[in-house]
């Protein structure tokens, strides 16, 4: 059984995201605290300063340049794990900070949560990949694929992280393609190294900001009443379900719902679910 800790539960989560946000992002502000918790100014001070001198003593150092706290050399993670997936789950769902920290001790009994295998990532790899998307710039790293095992130099501009239900890629600008790709994190290898402004930027990647329409039904191969509980199964209306989403992101998300994309597959009931307006978004299946 997980050591409880000695910190009120509100505290312990204000002390995790201090954290969190200073070993990934770099800086810490008062403003990270006030913004996320609906705290004072004041009182989001007294919280950095009871971290680094009560709960991680010395983990953080006040850069005036930077105008914030960043980490220190010898930073080691006190009330988090130090796990890159911390983070990015923050990131994915601030509302929720009791997901994104799983030792939190919150009620649960009578459930069970699956959770994908976490995927490495470190913090000298992160924090150039957000610094080059929110500063608008360029950087070159190495990166696998199974294309091409081998480490490949890349010079990205990104400009979204993203989520997929299973595993994080970050969107940008490839040079070497010429074009937007996806870049999963944990295929990345060694520190990113900052180039200066890139010249392509979101507002570039037209096919990031088109939106389409996904529209599924049962698999006609099923019998009416089989039909009418996968049509329940997934709220479906008349038969249909319709979805919104970004024309680059349908792939993933009809992986997170199993439907499958290929040809159909010889067992309906290991298919259920067919895309009624295949045509319309088949240039957007992969």
């Amino acid at each position: 059984m997980e050591q409880a800790l000695p910190y009120r539960w509100d505290l312990l989560l204000r002390y995790r995201f201090i954290e969190c946000i200073a070993l990934w992002e770099g800086r810490l502000t008062t403003r990270h605290l006030v913004e996320t918790f609906g705290i004072g100014r004041q009182q989001a001070s007294k919280d950095i300063n009871t971290y680094n001198r009560s709960v991680a003593p010395d983990n953080l150092r006040y850069d005036k340049f930077l105008k914030g706290y960043e980490p220190n050399a010898h930073f080691k993670p006190t009330v988090t794990q130090g796990l890159a997936e911390e983070y990015l789950q923050l990131l994915a769902n601030r509302s929720e900070l009791h997901r994104t920290f799983s030792s939190v001790a919150l009620p649960h009994a009578n459930t069970e949560v699956l959770e994908p295998p976490i995927r490495p990532v470190s913090p000298e790899l992160l924090r150039p990949l957000l610094q080059a998307a929110r500063e608008q710039q360029r950087l070159e790293v190495d990166y696998v694929s199974l294309n091409n095992p081998s480490r490949e130099g890349r010079i990205i501009a990104p400009h979204t992280l993203v989520w997929t239900g299973l595993r994080w890629h970050v969107r940008g600008w490839c040079e070497q393609n010429q074009g937007f790709r996806d870049f999963v994190l944990s295929r990345f290898r060694g520190i990113p190294e900052l180039l200066g402004e890139a010249t392509q930027h979101s507002d570039d990647d037209h096919d990031w900001h088109k939106m389409i329409e996904l529209v599924l039904k049962p698999d006609p191969r099923l019998s009416d009443a089989q039909q009418d509980v996968v049509a329940t199964d997934f709220g479906m209306t008349d038969g249909y379900l319709n979805v919104h989403v970004r024309a680059r992101l349908a792939n993933y998300l009809l992986q997170l719902l199993n439907v499958h994309t290929g040809d159909p597959l010889a067992d309906p009931k290991a298919q259920q679910v067919v895309i009624a307006n295949r045509t319309a978004v088949a240039a957007w299946l992969f």
